[in-house]
């Protein structure tokens, strides 16, 4: 399978059942709008709207992780409202997937790198994943790797910024299916049939009623893609081809967030780490697995770390801006990577009435569904502080969004009728005008040494039973049941879900030096 990074470097120089989810904002006598609407046909396109006190929207899309995956810690950590695991009264997790001979319980993963080959996002495990809704499909189709996850002691900025800005229980990938067709969704409103992450070639068609840029560069709307090392736009040719002058460097973005002159609209790319692409293209390649997971963009075997690390400099950067009281940041996921989450996809109104391009032995299906659900928090002053919505969001939420501000028509029936961010905004008053002390993120360098890509082996438990006494790796959960260090539970969120209060976040150094001895134990 050709990777996404092998595509930059070498060419850019179920019909699904409606009762897997519920969201019907669009099939129940709303009415739908079409491709080429405005979202007010009142005010002339191209227009921005005088009361949404927004000048400046940063897009900072990172790579494969789903909900649970990152943020399933939440309610006993500072966020009742949150949806992520299920717990028992001593704090130990309780969501599993079956497997031969019994479950894999959700572990914490043993180390900030992940596996290299799984878990796997692709188009049939992931419908194999969801299982109809079920949710039960992730070992099976992954291993049991994809129970894995992190929590505040590997990703404190993430957890500290999912607590004081406005967090989304239900953003979903736009299609059940890998980065290409994803970040295609954020850009164009459609994969334009495409589930697979694929090289296209320099002379592709456009998508076939265009991108988000084109609707941008129609009025003299301001917009860049800022990157390291390779521009995100470039998976559909005809961005970069038209838009040369529209890419800049990650280090003309900081220059521009100091000076408070940042573009209308920005997309923010890490490192998708070229280390994994020399190691991934030359056979028997002495270059270890801890080097090539050093990119910054988290998808495997990538040290997680250094992620974060990027995102908190870019939200740091844009919360100390000069131009912070009129910019919204949003922080999201292109798609799961493989990993578990327990909430089904809804369905989804098709983007266009182009199919899906699948091959002999692709599951069937559709764009009518929902990819498995990511995490997603929007950042502004303008934010619901500490808040949470459970409105349906996609990727061509974002489209929307900027669509609105500008009056821009939509490209497809996807992001004509996608919620836009309304809810996550109180525009009554900036209530975060004074930028919020958000924790710090771990240095990455500090976890080099222990970077494993390895399997985890987590343990099969019986079906029937109490829990073997065996611990899964890095799971910190003992035959008691209870995880190490956790806090005793002190109450029930409205989900029936057990939460906690909201724990302290240490220094960076005393925070990687736990995290070390907690997974040395």
């Amino acid at each position: 399978m050709i990777s996404r990074r092998s595509f930059i470097v070498g060419g850019a120089g179920l019909v699904a059942a409606a009762s897997w989810g519920s969201d019907r904002r669009w099939a129940v006598g709303a009415p739908v709008r079409t491709p080429n609407s405005r979202p007010d046909p009142n005010r002339p396109e191209g227009t921005p709207d005088p009361a949404m006190p927004i000048d400046h929207v940063v897009v900072v899309m990172m790579e494969n992780h789903s909900f649970d995956n990152y943020l399933g810690w939440l309610p006993r950590r500072g966020q009742p409202l949150a949806d992520g695991f299920r717990f028992d009264s001593a704090g130990k997790v309780l969501d599993t997937n079956p497997t031969k001979g019994g479950v894999i319980r959700a572990f914490r993963m043993p180390s900030d790198c992940q596996m290299e080959s799984e878990p796997n996002q692709s188009w049939s495990p992931t419908h194999k994943a969801i299982a109809g809704g079920a949710m039960t499909g992730f070992v099976d189709a992954s291993g049991d790797v994809a129970m894995g996850y992190w929590d505040d002691r590997d990703l404190p900025f993430y957890y500290s910024l999912a607590k004081t800005f406005a967090l989304s229980n239900r953003w979903f990938s736009s299609a059940p299916a890998q980065t290409y067709p994803n970040r295609r969704y954020l850009m164009a409103g459609t994969s334009f049939g495409l589930v697979r992450t694929v090289v296209p070639g320099p002379n592709d068609a456009p998508p076939p009623n265009g991108t988000i840029f084109d609707r941008l560069n129609a009025h003299g709307i301001s917009w860049t893609n800022y990157f390291t090392d390779l521009p995100q736009v470039a998976i559909m040719p005809s961005v970069p081809l038209n838009n040369p002058t529209h890419l800049a460097s990650i280090a003309q973005f900081y220059a521009d967030a100091a000076a408070g002159t940042l573009p209308a609209v920005s997309f923010v790319d890490p490192d998708f780490g070229l280390a994994d692409v020399i190691g991934g293209l030359v056979p028997g390649s002495p270059i270890p697995s801890n080097v090539r997971a050093q990119g910054e963009d988290e998808e495997n075997p990538q040290n997680i770390l250094f992620g974060q690390a990027f995102v908190a400099r870019v939200v740091n950067a844009v919360i100390n801006s000069p131009a912070w009281p009129r910019t919204l940041l949003v922080w999201l996921y292109d798609e799961h990577g493989g990993y578990y989450d327990h909430v089904p996809p809804p369905a989804a109104i098709a983007p266009d009435n182009i199919p899906p391009t699948l091959v002999p032995g692709d599951v069937q299906g559709g764009f009518d569904i929902y990819g498995v659900r990511v995490p997603a928090v929007v950042v502004s002053p303008w934010a619901r502080p500490s808040s949470v919505s459970s409105v349906v969001h996609d990727h061509t939420s974002v489209l929307a969004f900027i669509e609105r501000k500008w009056n821009l028509p939509a490209m497809t029936y996807r992001d004509a009728n996608a919620a836009s961010l309304d809810d996550f905004l109180d525009l009554s008053r900036p209530r975060l005008l004074e930028p919020p002390a958000l924790a710090a993120a771990p240095d990455p360098l500090t976890a080099i040494p222990g970077c494993s890509t390895s399997d985890p082996n987590a343990p099969v438990e019986p079906l029937a039973g109490a829990p073997t006494a065996t611990t899964a790796p890095g799971s910190g959960v003992g035959a008691s049941g209870r995880a190490r260090g956790e806090i005793p539970a002190t109450g029930m969120n409205a989900g029936g879900r057990v939460v906690a209060g909201t724990m302290a976040l240490g220094a960076a150094a005393a925070a990687a030096a736990a995290r070390r001895a907690s997974r040395a134990e």
